[in-house]
């Protein structure tokens, strides 16, 4: 397998990329999902990202099947890989050695896991007064700090999986979202320290956690029961703030979501599906008025819609000016003419990894870049590097840190390094 660091000489997107963290090196130790997140988004936007793996096993999440295969290949584009091994003074000394030039650091490993390396945010910070450390956790300070967490956990601790499913079936949401929004808030917390960095000269720790920001999901939902006053249902249950905000039939059987959110929607909405009786029902003037007439209102409009074939009805919101959407997959996205008018599909070449039955193959995908502006323009971050083989870059990041080749050989031959 042949991998290069440039950028695919056919990829459109890399040609004009958008980089304004070029220059910011980063040291990641991370596996799963919210540190390679935290870690790609930097690395889209121009740092340098060195993800510092286990040797000789790597990370783990490289062997993933099922559900999570696409984990690594999604993660950890644009981004340099060595591979040391941190249980012996010789691999932390040489991250010692290379946090001294590191603008951050990104840990989502568990509670203790860095300090009993010999890595954590005191040791480096006395070798580099400036670093900002990201540590990605399950839960940020308090009684709960040290205990374990996983996405799928916090959203059942923060009401997120009772919120998304049926009445009595709580249901994680169909992406780790809470992953990849505590991913989000942590590189959020890095520019911000960053830019304090700017006016102090110093670095500081930074934390995100899983529990937080599942909890901040929650927000208008217990905001909501307070100006309520009752109970908060599960979103299938829901008291709808729009009356016609609902999953519909077509005639040839397929579905469609339509959400009708204003009176001048709702006055479209009719004549274009010649539901002049329901225009004209007072009952039906303003949109309170029409949640109060739920209960028979959307059977009625149901029955009006089935008369339309899927064609017709997308035709008919079209011109109508509604949104909608049929219930698309997540392979429907790789075609999808927003996406693809606007760049936002990176392509990723050669080693993108994918289980196919009991073997791991290389191959060709396309995967979302990130969903950013600046300016007019979409963020066009580029592919500049695919997801790197285990320990691809130890000898050069090594180099640059200013090892010999024959300390680089001894670090090999003595198994700290691949």
């Amino acid at each position: 397998m042949t991998v290069s660091g440039d950028a695919p000489a056919d990829s459109s997107p890399a040609q004009n990329p958008v980089k304004p963290l070029r220059g910011i090196s980063v040291l990641e130790f991370s596996h799963t999902i919210m540190g390679p997140c935290a870690g790609m988004v930097l690395a889209d936007l121009g740092a340098d990202v060195i993800k510092v793996e286990p040797s000789p096993g790597g990370d783990k999440t490289r062997d993933l099947r099922g559900f999570a295969g696409g984990f690594f290949a999604t993660f950890n584009r644009n981004k340099k890989s060595v591979a040391i091994d941190l249980k012996t003074g010789t691999g932390q000394s040489i991250v010692h050695r290379l946090v001294e030039t590191t603008d951050v650091v990104l840990d989502n490993y568990g509670p203790g896991t860095m300090e009993k390396l010999g890595c954590g945010y005191e040791t480096l910070a006395s070798r580099n007064a400036g670093l900002v450390y990201l540590s990605l956790k399950g839960y940020l300070s308090g009684p709960w700090q040290d205990r374990p967490a996983l996405d799928e956990v916090v959203q059942f601790q923060s009401g997120l999986a009772y919120m998304t499913g049926p009445p009595g079936q709580p249901l994680r949401a169909g992406a780790s979202i809470v992953d990849i929004l505590g991913a989000v808030f942590g590189v959020t917390g890095v520019l911000a320290a960053l830019r304090e960095r700017d006016k102090t000269g110093h670095g500081q720790r930074v934390g995100s956690a899983l529990f937080e920001s599942a909890a901040f999901l929650m927000g208008s939902h217990m905001v909501g029961g307070h100006v309520t006053g009752e109970a908060v249902p599960p979103m299938t249950a829901r008291r709808g703030a729009w009356a016609i905000y609902d999953v519909f039939v077509s005639s040839d059987d397929q579905q469609l979501f339509i959400g009708v959110t204003s009176d001048a929607q709702w006055q479209r909405f009719c004549k274009e599906f010649a539901m002049d009786d329901l225009l004209a029902d007072q009952r039906l003037a303003t949109n309170p008025e029409r949640t109060l007439m739920r209960s028979w209102l959307l059977p009625e409009v149901s029955k009006v819609l089935a008369s339309y074939s899927f064609d017709e009805l997308k035709a008919g919101c079209f011109k109508a000016d509604v949104s909608f959407s049929p219930v698309a997959h997540p392979e429907d996205l790789a075609s999808h003419e927003q996406l693809l008018g606007q760049g936002l599909l990176e392509t990723a070449l050669g080693t993108v990894r994918h289980a196919v039955s009991d073997e791991i193959r290389d191959s060709v995908t396309q995967i979302p870049g990130l969903p950013l502006e600046f300016g007019d323009a979409r963020a066009r971050t580029g592919l500049q590097l695919d997801p790197p083989d285990l320990g691809q870059h130890t000898g050069s990041v090594l180099d640059r840190a200013g090892y010999s080749a024959s300390e680089i050989k001894q670090f090999h031959n003595d198994g700290v390094i691949l």
